[in-house]
């Protein structure tokens, strides 16, 4: 691997073809392996797996030169970048590692189970001067660039209040399929770590730094298939003064999808809804000039569930361009477009509900650096 610093912070990639490896074959590999075979000098050289059959299967079905079962394997074979495909719990270990190895790293969301690892991983990425992003794809739709615009331009003027909504629906059937679905040692969560937090990411990303949350979870339907929560609601207090609520469910039958609703000081109002799930946002609400206009994602009807891999398959477009975003980083040495250290504001939104969930208090943010979360105690349903 040919490296160039060009800052204190981080080493640029300037060898004309940029090697890269994945980590973990599961559902989402095949969008990452996709995203990245479409872009010029990108060649996917190798990827890893404990499972060998799956790995080999992977790489022998799209043509990667190489299948391994370990991070070490796959690292020894010259790697400039690797993204991260693997379980949640894992990130901390793929990441820490590649970093030592001076390998820039994307990682799946959530970064990690816990801020504290995800602390770790950061201050890893910054000792050895590499880039870590985040994927954090729905960030890249149009409807939400829109209403990041209308913030920088002061159209909108602050965010005062805002609503998050997720209403999606996960069987039985989806956390039965895979041992580790619905569990606090592999999933991390429930619907707000897994499905949600894609949301609390762009609910952040408009609203600010969160200092406050207050809140309630629980397993309300699945609690003789999960043990983390599949229903949750909260009241998020930002450092501008403004708040927002948040509101996320699997439960839902038929899926409803997802809405992110912001008011402005100046009395403007902008939204974003994602009906079915898995398609483009629009734009549903917005008030600003010199175009108000509402319209409804509903128009037509409601649409059957989806399956999960047709929801993976849809998100595509937007991987494409978030895995672009993260090969041009690694080329210039500018930072992505969700940097590590920013993708760990909604992981601490999200760890700040189970907390507050499971004392029944407020929970300030930011948290003292010794503040630890009971991971296996679930949080209880509202009586």
């Amino acid at each position: 691997m040919t490296t160039l610093t060009t800052t204190p912070a981080v080493a640029r990639v300037v060898s004309p073809i940029l090697r890269v490896g994945i980590v973990g074959c599961g559902n989402i590999a095949d969008n990452h392996f996709q995203a990245l075979t479409a872009l010029p000098h990108v060649e996917v050289v190798g990827v890893a797996d404990v499972d060998r059959a799956r790995a080999r299967s992977f790489a022998g079905e799209r043509g990667i030169p190489r299948a391994v079962t370990s991070l070490a394997d796959l690292l020894e074979l010259g790697l400039d970048a690797v993204t991260v495909c693997t379980p949640h719990p894992s990130h901390e270990d793929v990441v820490t590692a590649a970093a030592r190895a001076g390998v820039h790293v994307l990682c799946e969301k959530p970064l990690a189970v816990d801020v504290a690892a995800a602390e770790r991983m950061v201050a890893a990425a910054e000792q050895h001067q590499i880039i870590l992003g985040t994927v954090f794809q729905r960030r890249f739709w149009p409807a939400a660039q829109n209403i990041r615009a209308a913030i920088d331009d002061g159209l909108l003027g602050t965010p005062m209040l805002g609503h998050c909504q997720v209403l999606l629906h996960r069987g039985a059937d989806y956390y039965r399929s895979a041992g580790w679905r619905g569990t606090w040692s592999a999933d991390g969560g429930g619907v707000l770590m897994t499905q949600a937090i894609h949301y609390t990411d762009l609910l952040q990303w408009f609203m600010g730094e969160p200092v406050e949350v207050s809140a309630k979870a629980g397993a309300f339907v699945l609690s003789d298939v999960i043990e983390v929560e599949d229903t949750a609601a909260a009241i998020i207090t930002f450092s501008s003064g403004a708040i927002a609520t948040l509101s996320a469910t699997v439960t839902a039958a038929p899926s409803l999808g997802t809405r992110i609703t912001i008011t402005g000081s100046r009395g403007g109002t902008v939204s974003l809804a994602e009906y079915p799930e898995g398609a483009d946002a629009v734009n549903d609400v917005w008030t600003l000039p010199p175009q108000p206009r509402a319209t409804s994602v509903f128009a037509s009807g409601l649409a059957a569930d989806i399956p999960v891999a047709e929801v993976n398959a849809a998100l595509l477009p937007l991987h494409r361009q978030q895995l672009a975003d993260f090969v041009d980083a690694v080329r210039t040495g500018r930072p992505p477009a969700v940097p590590g250290r920013q993708a760990m504001t909604s992981l601490l939104t999200v760890q700040a509900v189970y907390e507050s969930a499971r004392s029944g208090q407020p929970v300030r943010l930011p948290l003292a650096p010794d503040t630890t979360f009971n991971h296996l105690a679930a949080p209880s349903p509202v009586a």
